[in-house]
């Protein structure tokens, strides 16, 4: 059996985008022996088993420029590489320290899979340090990784590689949104809370791209009887809660929990996905209220993979960016037209259910990892 050493930042129990799908990867490919190595959060080294992966942690000494520093990485990597003498190295970016031990260290007959989550998006002197690295890891990938084809055209550093860029979408964990006992009796309580009132719900974390203030800014263009609900925390999360002001019609979540975050999703007729750069480059969370049959509305973003997730007058609407009133038209549109949220509603299942699950994400990534053994 080849194995695969997945290099992640932060891996199982720690939450996150990137580490849920190294996660469902490294436990789905069952062809392979999978193995990770990632940083601690603790500053201690720890060696688990983690749903049976084996995961090597390394402690983090310092942070700098938002980029964990671990001086015994390069000792436990080198390490990790001897015992397992892996085929395959799969480098789940960003995580531009890494990127020089990568190049240093693996060596033929061993393939590097490049996984393209997002581009670096702060472009600064830092990253004029970083990107020659970036290149010679995209120059040494056997594959390089996009989750979706949008992200491809504006991504610069994707852009000189296109020819050995695949697409593998990322992939939501159906069994943590398919309902549950007792689920019906709490989305009914979550609608009675709100008296009926056709319910917009976002979630996510609370960082300018989000664009959660340009949902609260239409708000007041919104004709129809909705609440809005906003999930999440973040460092804007009280500026936010100035913009809306006590609002009635807006009700600020907090973080949710997963039973909870299930049952809201459930209980939701419309997500409403603001995000205003390709910093959202996928949308997950989006990913998830439309396999609970949510309706959405988003914001057309240029090399982002959200307009690919949800498809315009199939899935759901989209609109100018930054387009307030064309979002709070959108809204409108569905609530007063019962046929239309249904259609969506439908589409929006069939269209996560179809494309877009860890089971097909783990499939796509299979045929990557056949196709370099051929």
């Amino acid at each position: 059996m080849k194995t695969i050493l997945h290099i992640s930042k932060y891996y199982f129990p720690d939450l996150g985008g990137i580490e849920t799908v190294a996660m469902y990867l490294a436990e789905g490919m069952k062809d392979y022996q999978n193995v990770v190595i990632c940083f601690s959060t603790d500053r201690q080294y720890h060696e688990d088993v983690i749903h049976g992966t084996k995961v090597y942690r390394v402690p983090v000494e310092l942070s700098l420029l938002s980029q964990d520093i671990a001086f015994s990485y390069p000792k436990v990597l080198k390490r990790v590489l001897k015992e397992y003498q892996p085929e395959f190295v799969h480098v789940h970016c960003p995580n531009p320290f890494v990127y020089p031990l990568v190049l240093k260290e693996v060596k033929k007959p061993a393939k590097v899979v490049v996984h393209w989550h997002s581009d670096i998006l702060s472009k600064g002197i830092a990253y004029n340090l970083i990107r020659p690295l970036e290149t010679q890891l995209l120059k040494k990938a056997a594959v390089v990784v996009s989750t979706s084809p949008n992200y491809i055209t504006l991504s610069t550093p994707l852009t000189r590689f296109k020819e050995k860029v695949q697409i593998v979408p990322n992939g939501i964990i159906r069994s943590n949104f398919d309902k549950r006992p007792g689920d019906d009796k709490r989305i009914q309580e979550i609608r009675n809370t709100y008296k009926d009132k056709f319910l917009i719900l976002t979630v996510g974390r609370h960082v300018p791209y989000k664009g959660l203030d340009m949902l609260i800014k239409a708000e007041q263009y919104i004709n129809g009887d909705v609440q809005i609900l906003i999930g999440g925390k973040g460092p804007e999360t009280n500026a936010l809660k100035r913009l809306a002001n006590n609002n009635p019609r807006i009700t600020f979540l907090e973080r949710l929990s997963d039973n909870s975050l299930r049952c809201f999703c459930h209980a939701a007729d419309i997500v409403a996905f603001p995000s205003i750069t390709k910093a959202e480059a996928f949308g997950i969370s989006l990913a998830e209220a439309m396999y609970c049959r949510c309706a959405p509305v988003t914001f057309s973003i240029p090399g982002s993979g959200v307009n690919w997730l949800s498809l315009k007058g199939d899935t759901g609407e989209e609109v100018p960016l930054y387009n307030i009133y064309a979002f709070a038209e959108a809204i409108d549109k569905i609530v007063s037209d019962p046929e239309l949220m249904e259609r969506y509603s439908t589409a929006s299942h069939l269209r996560i259910e179809e494309n877009f699950t860890q089971e097909k994400a783990i499939e796509a990534m299979t045929a990557v990892y056949k196709s370099l053994e051929e």
